[in-house]
């Protein structure tokens, strides 16, 4: 039922908007919070190792105890988690809130994952539709919260945004009860044996667009640029990032189901691509504009590619859990080895490089004899 999709979706996009906001916020106002800003490097990736250990775990949960339980599970942990972030206690209530939020997190993406491919014949649409209703909560915060946080600061604005977030929480109750079958062996265990080549392409693009493109986009404006405008700009281009997967996700999605993943997933890959290497000659803006909007096809056509291909419902959501495993471990990597070199290579020459590896494993992928291959 579309109707599970849209309610499951909904409680991840009012549960993003604290996280979405603190991104935006907790730099700026870092010595307001009484943080350095190394702390704040660590409060705005721990979220994202908590993501990456979690997902086998959460995954055996959902198969225990349902998606409806464990989504008003995760709805009430996001709350809680927006509400300490404006509590202004310090670095350790911070960096617990980061990791409550992590769980709740890894239970709602792999849970509207799961809503949305229940039905295989229009997944791609599906999960198109999910990621576009997940991307409206991070638009709005980003859009309002930074607008209102000047009239009622810092701290405030999280209190605020934890009660659209509570919302999600009366939307959990409201998804259907669903059977579970304890006595089926549905048990996942997640290992880090070498991945595949599929896996690597959701890795590099964690780790190219989430990680290398969002800490160096606005250094790269202000090489060609005033500061005051690049730092416009570059907050103009990371929200492309929440629009490009809204607007990208149920395009490319429903086009997936009308003539198979595989072939818009591969016209996906090439301009990513092309996305990368423009950037590397400094062409920013175009170039982040096709790697951001391909980023969001991405988005939708890993999981429909995953549906298309596996039968087995199990096998299915253990494929999907890797796949998001990845992606996040590539995203909480990223910004640590960016930063760690820096002073050696540019961020353009950084690009390039990234441009280079992910070409590589996409003719991996190309090479594999079926698809099955490529994710088994």
């Amino acid at each position: 039922m579309l109707k599970t999709v849209i309610g499951s979706s909904s409680i991840m996009s009012f549960a993003l908007f604290g996280d979405s906001l603190l991104y935006a916020i907790l730099p700026i106002y870092a010595e307001k919070f009484g943080l350095t800003f190394v702390m704040v490097g660590i409060l705005l990736s721990i979220n994202r190792f908590v993501r990456v250990l979690t997902y086998g775990i959460i995954n055996n949960l959902i198969n225990k105890f349902g998606k409806r339980n464990m989504c008003i599970l995760a709805a009430v942990l996001a709350t809680l988690s927006t509400a300490t972030y404006g509590l202004s206690l310090g670095f350790i209530s911070l960096f617990i809130a980061r990791i409550v939020w992590g769980i709740a997190y890894s239970i709602l993406v792999l849970s509207t994952l799961f809503y949305a491919v229940e039905y295989k014949k229009r997944a791609g649409t599906r999960v198109g539709i999910s990621q576009s209703i997940q991307r409206l909560g991070s638009i709005l915060s980003l859009l309002i919260g930074t607008w209102y946080v000047s009239y009622v600061g810092p701290e405030m604005i999280f209190i605020i945004m934890a009660i659209p977030t509570s919302l999600g929480i009366f939307i959990a109750f409201s998804l259907p009860k669903e059977k579970v079958n304890k006595n089926k062996d549905n048990s996942y265990k997640f290992q880090f044996k070498k991945p595949n080549s599929f896996e690597c392409l959701y890795f590099l693009q964690g780790y190219g667009v989430d990680g290398l493109f969002a800490i160096t986009v606005t250094l790269m404006l202000a090489e060609q640029t005033q500061l005051s405008l690049a730092v416009l700009g570059g907050g103009a281009l990371l929200a492309l990032r929440h629009f490009g997967e809204a607007i990208a996700s149920p395009i490319f999605g429903t086009i997936a189901d009308y003539i198979g993943a595989r072939k818009v997933f591969i016209i996906s890959c090439i301009l990513v691509v092309v996305g990368f290497l423009l950037i590397s000659i400094e062409m920013i803006v175009i170039g982040a504009i096709i790697l951001l909007i391909f980023r969001g096809a991405m988005a939708s056509l890993g999981p429909a590619l995953i549906a298309q291909s596996i039968k087995n419902d199990n096998k299915l959501k253990n494929n999907l859990s890797r796949m998001q495993t990845y992606r996040d471990l590539g995203a909480a990597i990223g910004p640590i080895v960016t930063g760690a070199t820096l002073s050696y290579f540019s961020p353009e020459k950084q690009h390039l490089i990234i441009g280079i590896i992910f070409s590589v494993f996409f003719l991996f992928f190309l090479n594999s004899n079926t698809f099955k291959e490529s994710i088994e």
